[in-house]
């Protein structure tokens, strides 16, 4: 089956665009959770074309109350896009390393900003070289962009509304079977999950070559945990709002693009101690 063309796009069709003269603004995010940042494996090699955006420090707000990623000040997001060539009328790639994480969270922060046409290189920075594609370490002369940020683009969840699509829809925690049942927690300053959220781990969303699963097996997966066509509000989070934009897009690929956001996540969720938290495999 044919992956929709208006959510990801493949590294020979990548190249051919950029071949043809009708290249759209490239962004590179590559980017690792416990860091150091992307910007050297930029530095070392790119697609030709891209910029480098930090999706810590440009596409994200200061960590906090609202969470170690929350969202970013539209007007600041606007300078970053338009420092990096973002116009409303010419398309965006954006790519990571290849777990497409970071490019999920980009694709999603775009769209939630309004702009209508994003797409994820399917696999990657890995899937451009291991395809034999150019590789450059020349960095590209940026023409500002024009891109006018417009907040609410995609639906997004607070707290409150989290703990609302819990218990009357399917809220999906996207992280570690472990973390989720509160086994362990690496990151965060308590573990469990949000009660009432079903576990989903981003991991299971793309196959051992990094790419989307076709919708098919995405839906199948989905409708396994609740998401079916009677099933209500869809929602996801994660740790900080970045795997579980992953599972955004899996969810709009498999034919939910209803499916919101928890952009604070559990990271947010913890703040308030009369928040409850649940722990085991419910």
């Amino acid at each position: 089956m044919t992956l929709p063309d208006d959510l990801l796009i493949d590294a020979p069709a990548l190249a051919a665009l950029l071949r043809s003269g009708a290249a759209p603004t490239l962004l590179d995010v590559r980017w690792r959770l416990a860091g150091p940042p992307g910007h050297d494996d930029y530095l070392a090699g790119h697609a030709p074309g891209a910029v480098f955006v930090d999706l810590d420090t440009s596409l994200c707000g200061p960590p906090g109350e609202q969470g170690r990623h929350p969202l970013p000040a539209p007007a600041a997001l606007q300078d970053v896009l338009r420092a990096a060539g973002v116009s409303g009328s010419r398309p965006v790639v954006v790519y990571d390393d290849g777990d497409q994480w970071a490019a999920a969270r980009t694709w999603w922060t775009l769209r939630w900003a309004g702009h209508p046409d994003v797409r994820v290189l399917d696999g990657g920075f890995r899937a451009w070289r291991s395809g034999g594609f150019e590789v450059t370490s020349e960095e590209p002369a940026v023409d500002a962009g024009d891109f006018t940020v417009r907040p609410g683009g995609l639906p997004v969840l607070d707290a409150a509304g989290a703990a609302t699509v819990a218990a009357g829809g399917v809220l999906i925690d996207a992280r570690a079977p472990e973390r989720y049942r509160g086994e362990v927690e690496p990151v965060d300053a308590a573990a469990g999950h949000i009660p009432g959220a079903v576990n989903v781990p981003t991991a299971g969303n793309t196959g051992a070559d990094g790419r989307f699963l076709a919708p098919g097996r995405l839906r199948d997966r989905f409708a396994a945990a609740g998401v079916t066509a009677d099933a209500g509000a869809v929602g996801a989070y994660c740790g900080s709002g970045v795997t579980a934009a992953h599972t955004v897009l899996a969810l709009h690929l498999a034919g939910r693009p209803d499916a919101a956001l928890y952009v604070g996540s559990w990271s947010e969720w913890i703040t308030d101690s009369a928040r409850p938290r649940a722990t085991g495999a419910e």
